[in-house]
Parts: C-alpha cells; sequence; structure tokens
C-alpha cells in the first residue's frame, strides 16, 4: 500500500513542538520514548519534526507516557484531529510551487514578520492590477486559471493582515519599488495608494529606504524574518529565489539577519516620513 505524502499545517507543526515540548518535560530521550512505544527512533523524530502523520491514537499514547495533565492533554489531542485537516491554501496547491507553499504556512502561522524587499511589492500587499502586470514579464506563460489561482491567493493571504488573529508586521521597502513603474502610471499610483492604506492598520510599520542611505547592509536582495507565539518555535529566514526558497532557522543565520534588518530600519525614513515620499510618489504619477 502507497501512503499519502503528509503535507504540513499550521496545526501539524504546532502539534509536532507540543509533543516535542512534553517529551521534554517529562525528561526522556527519543531513544527511550521509541523503545517504549515500540517504535523506530526515525519514526519519532519524523513525527517530532513534522515530517510524517501521526495517528490520534499514538498521541494519546504519547502523552500518557509523558504523564502530562488531563487538561493540557486535551487540548494537544484536539491539536491533533486539527493536524489532519488541510489549511486554506492547500486549494491552491497546483496553482504554486511546494517550496512556496512552506512560505504560506510559516507566513499564516507567525505571529510578527520583518521584511526587507528590494525590488518588489511583497505579495500580500500587492494589488490585482499590479500582479498581472508582474505576471505578464514572466518567461512562459501560465495558464489562465494558474493565474487566477495566484491572483485569489494573494487576496487570502493578505485578508489575514486585517483578521483578529493578524499578526505584526514591519516591512522596509527599497526606494526602487515605488519609483519603478509596474503596469504603467495608473496601476503604480493605485498600488502605492493602497500601500499607504495598509501602513495605516495598527498592526503594519512600513518604511521607505531612500536612494540617499547610498550603499547598506542588505544589498544582496530581500528576505523575511518570521516569528512565532510557541516560546519553542524557532525564528526562521526565508529568502526566495526565482526558481526555490532558503530556508534557515541556524541561530547564527537568524542573527545576522536580524541585525541587517535593525541595521535598516535605522536607516530608512520613519512611517511618518514614508508616507509623505508615498503621496508624494502618487501625485507625481497621477
Amino acid at each position: 500500500m502507497v501512503r499519502s505524502r503528509h503535507i504540513p499545517t499550521v496545526a501539524s507543526t504546532r502539534l509536532a513542538n507540543e509533543l516535542r515540548s512534553q517529551r521534554d518535560k517529562a525528561g526522556l530521550s527519543q531513544e527511550a520514548v521509541a523503545e517504549k512505544m515500540g517504535w523506530a527512533e526515525s519514526k519519532l523524530y519524523r513525527i517530532e519534526n513534522d515530517k510524517s502523520r501521526v495517528l490520534l491514537r499514538d498521541v494519546k499514547r504519547l502523552l500518557d507516557l509523558y504523564g502530562t495533565d488531563a487538561r493540557q492533554a486535551e487540548a494537544i489531542v484536539e491539536l491533533a484531529r486539527l493536524a489532519g485537516e488541510p489549511d486554506w491554501w492547500h486549494q491552491y496547491s497546483g496553482a504554486i510551487p511546494e517550496w512556496f507553499q512552506v512560505y504560506v504556512m510559516l507566513e499564516a502561522s507567525a505571529s510578527h514578520i520583518y521584511g526587507y524587499e528590494s525590488e518588489l511589492i511583497p505579495g500580500i500587499m500587492q494589488t490585482e492590477r499590479y500582479v498581472r502586470a508582474i505576471m505578464s514579464t514572466a518567461p512562459g506563460a501560465d495558464s489562465d486559471e494558474e493565474i487566477e489561482n495566484k491572483i485569489r491567493l494573494r487576496g487570502d493571504r493578505q485578508a489575514r493582515l486585517t483578521d483578529e488573529h493578524a499578526p505584526d508586521f514591519w516591512l522596509v521597502i527599497n526606494e526602487a519599488v515605488i519609483r519603478r513603474v509596474v503596469g504603467g502610471r495608473e496601476v503604480m499610483a493605485e498600488q502605492i495608494g493602497h500601500l499607504i492604506r495598509l501602513a495605516r492598520l495598527r498592526n503594519i510599520t512600513l518604511q521607505v529606504l531612500p536612494f540617499g542611505v547610498g550603499a547598506h547592509s542588505a544589498m544582496a536582495g530581500s528576505f523575511s524574518l518570521l516569528k512565532f507565539p510557541a516560546p519553542d518555535d524557532p525564528d526562521k529566514v526565508y529568502v526566495e529565489q526565482h526558481i526555490g526558497g532558503l530556508y534557515t532557522q541556524k541561530p547564527q543565520d537568524v542573527k545576522w539577519y536580524s541585525l541587517t534588518f535593525d541595521y535598516l530600519r535605522a536607516q530608512a525614513l520613519g512611517p511618518e516620513q514614508t508616507l509623505a515620499m508615498l503621496r508624494s510618489a502618487m501625485a507625481e504619477l497621477a
């Protein structure tokens, strides 16, 4: 029998973190738990790293072994039930590459997102006409259905910026992002106006890094730094490339990108100065 491929979800990732945390609290090694459960150690490793699906009965057995108190165990079991349900973005899985699905999952579960963009408005803030203009430049045309799915995905991602669990989002964009006229003057003016509206939201901080600063610490390119509500869920860095994405949670890498972002926001225009520049840029396009 061929097993279906495990697709991580926000709930399954949280479940993996919870099970690993409960084992640590119980003071048990992976080897000891695997032996008591009658498993290969590799199976527990895969469960705790969200690389394979875990059965509900196995979750209950693990929690009994760890001595998890009844109330917390009940919450974790409910999380295990949710872990089997696909996340909302899986409906777009045919339109976006698997490596980017991982980022969408991380974005959806993050409590804080810090980002730097050097060339274009980030997808989560793009207007529909701006998206279409970008897609028209890509080598190799997508089908109409794929284009529409990608546009709907961006809209669903953007909706999270205003929901009750919206993350704190701090973005620094290079001045080139707003000076490069994408899709024509009208499309670009609309996009900048949309940025202005988003920048007024309480959970969004937007800064422009002006040309006048000269050389800066992120000249190698764009990146995102994501932080998560669970204390044992490490910060992650995402760097997108044309045909893939690079993820890292190594402490030294995360520290380097965190310092880089601190330098960027220190050099960038403040939020009010940024809004003034955006209004001026929009007026020039009108």
